[in-house]
């Protein structure tokens, strides 16, 4: 990349994040571009104005379907170009006159038709289309410098269709609307003084405990009534006592079995030689 100076040379320049604060955002390049004409038309410095296009997308619009005479028309016009300049080249410093230019121009369509059609004929079918290809970009956000936000917004403020999408920082989270604080309510029965009760719960459901309406000024509470209050954190429920032998007794249980097993195998074994004899 290289940016020519007005003397003819070339300066390499590396490239560089764009700088500023957003002034708008646009869904279109011509929508910023008409941003930018605008202040322009309004005496604002445009030097100090940048549009930065975003989520960057190559694409590809197909134009038609490619054919040999349309290889071959294609051809022959870019060759009829160069034998044109080619012919008036000879009519400028040769005495050859129109027929000279005429010949040129025929004879360079003649190639540029051949050359068209080879060219076709060697892809073997791989891309029987025409097409254009474009960069096209999600957003343009036009920057401006920070000193001069102010001014380029009120400005644009006078656009047909203003700043387009954005009026906050460029990359920036939108405001979220500040939430509503209130009093609190129980979950049924009535709310603090001077608020709307609350909603019931359906006939036949029993509410849970620590929650209802309070009991009215006064009123004796019996606390044998009361259900029992719920385990507190880190409590566990007592667990009714497990009924038959555990695991460690069957174990023991099995192992004496076998021994005594073994133990009638081995008399039997020593007792019956001596009563055959």
């Amino acid at each position: 990349m290289s940016n020519f100076s007005p003397m003819g040379g070339s300066r390499p320049t590396l490239p560089t994040p764009p700088q500023g604060d957003p002034i708008g955002r646009y869904s279109t390049y011509e929508e910023a571009q008409r941003a930018v004409d605008f202040l322009s038309d309004e005496q604002f410095p445009v030097q100090n104005v940048t549009i930065v296009g975003t989520n960057l997308q190559m694409v590809e619009r197909v134009t038609g379907r490619l054919t040999y005479a349309r290889a071959a028309g294609a051809g022959a016009a870019s060759g009829a170009w160069f034998g044109l300049f080619v012919g008036l080249l000879l009519s400028f410093f040769g005495d050859g006159g129109v027929p000279s230019l005429l010949s040129a121009l025929f004879i360079g369509a003649g190639f540029g038709m051949f050359f068209g059609v080879i060219s076709f004929a060697l892809t073997g079918g791989r891309r029987d289309f025409t097409s254009a290809s474009q960069i096209v970009a999600g957003e343009y956000t036009v920057l401006c410098t920070p000193g001069l936000v102010p001014q380029a917004v009120e400005v644009l403020e006078r656009l047909p269709g203003g700043r387009g999408r954005g009026a906050g920082a460029w990359g920036a989270p939108q405001p979220q609307p500040p939430q509503q604080q209130g009093t609190w309510q129980a979950p049924w029965g009535p709310g603090p003084s001077g608020s709307s009760p609350a909603p019931r719960p359906p006939e036949g459901t029993r509410p849970p405990q620590g929650y209802g309406p309070p009991p009215a000024p006064g009123t004796a509470v019996d606390p044998s009534a009361a259900p029992p209050p719920p385990p507190g954190y880190g409590e566990q429920e007592p667990q009714p006592a497990p009924t038959g032998p555990t695991y460690s007794e069957q174990i023991e249980r099995q192992r004496r079995e076998r021994r005594e097993r073994e133990e009638r195998e081995r008399l039997e074994r020593e007792q019956g030689p001596g009563s055959q004899g």
